[in-house]
Formats: structure tokens, C-alpha cells, sequence
């Protein structure tokens, strides 16, 4: 099945959140071409369809870091949100940088597979009531974790931004 073919009515009913994170005031600083890319992600779910009404930033988690929900105002809403059946789909850079507990992230995955939630980043569209995506958030996600991996990934990212320049 094809990224198109995953939103339905039903997704697009429903709001589009893009979260935004950086984890450090540095960051926020200092990277600003992530923080932008980062609020690109609004003009992605304009053109796959939601309208400018059904989008949301929720950007309260700038820096602060992913390793715990505890003190992050604005994933427990996209948590709580998602729960709740409000949202559509989960617009975020990486799916990994939605949070970095594998807990937290493990619980928001699931709560968006029984919510019908899609969850989309820069690789690609995810429907995790499809066993193929699940698979392969299963294998992706815990690369981000690992050094040598986290090492591959934020090159993969680098030439992703100088692609654009």
C-alpha cells in the first residue's frame, strides 16, 4: 500500500499535530535550521490533504529533553489527544525523536495503532494497524537508540538538510 492510499477521510476529519522538540535552550539557539524543518512539517500535512484548520503545533517540549514524559507538557497532550481519538496522524521529524524513553514511545505507538492514528516523518507514512509498518518502527526505532547507529542516523540527517540547500 502506498503513503497516499494510508490517509483516509477519517484520518483527515481529524486534527494533523506536528510536534516540535528540541531538547536543549542551546539547541533551539543554535540549530534553528531543525527548528524550521521541524515547523515545515505544517505544509506537509497541508499537502497531504488536512486543511489548515485541522493543523496543530504543539511545540511546549522546546528544549526540554525526550528522556522522560514526566516534565514534557506537550507530548502528555499529544498522548492524551491521541488517546482521546482526536488526532489523525502524528507529524514529526523522526518518529524516534518523539520521545526517547522506548516506554513513552512504546505507549504512544500503541495508543496510535488502537486510535487509527498514523504517525508520519520524513522516511515515511505509518499505519500501525498494518503489520509491515509495525515491523519496521519495530526495527527502526531502536537504532536511534544505539551509539553507533545514532552516529548513522544524524549523518543521514545532515545530508538531508544539505539535499535541500
Amino acid at each position: 500500500m502506498n503513503a497516499a492510499n494510508k490517509i483516509r477521510a477519517t484520518h483527515l476529519e481529524r486534527t494533523a499535530i506536528v510536534y516540535v522538540r528540541q531538547s536543549t535552550l542551546v539547541q533551539v539557539r543554535e540549530h534553528t535550521e531543525s527548528t524550521a524543518r521541524q515547523y515545515g512539517l505544517v505544509e506537509e500535512a497541508a499537502r497531504l490533504g488536512w486543511p489548515a484548520s485541522k493543523i496543530e503545533v504543539i511545540d511546549a517540549d522546546l528544549r526540554l529533553s525526550g528522556r522522560s514524559a514526566e516534565r514534557r507538557s506537550g507530548f502528555r497532550e499529544v498522548v492524551s489527544r491521541v488517546c482521546l481519538g482526536e488526532v489523525g496522524a502524528i507529524f514529526g521529524l523522526e518518529v524516534s525523536r518523539l520521545a526517547r524513553s522506548s516506554a513513552d514511545l512504546a505507549r504512544l505507538l500503541e495508543l496510535a495503532r488502537l486510535t487509527d492514528t498514523l504517525v508520519i516523518d520524513t522516511d515515511g507514512m505509518y499505519d500501525l494497524r498494518e503489520f509491515n509498518d509495525r515491523l519496521l518502527l519495530g526495527l527502526k526505532t531502536p537504532v536511534a537508540y544505539s551509539t553507533p547507529c545514532s552516529t548513522s542516523l544524524f549523518r543521514m540527517r545532515c545530508w538531508g538538510r544539505l539535499a535541500e540547500v
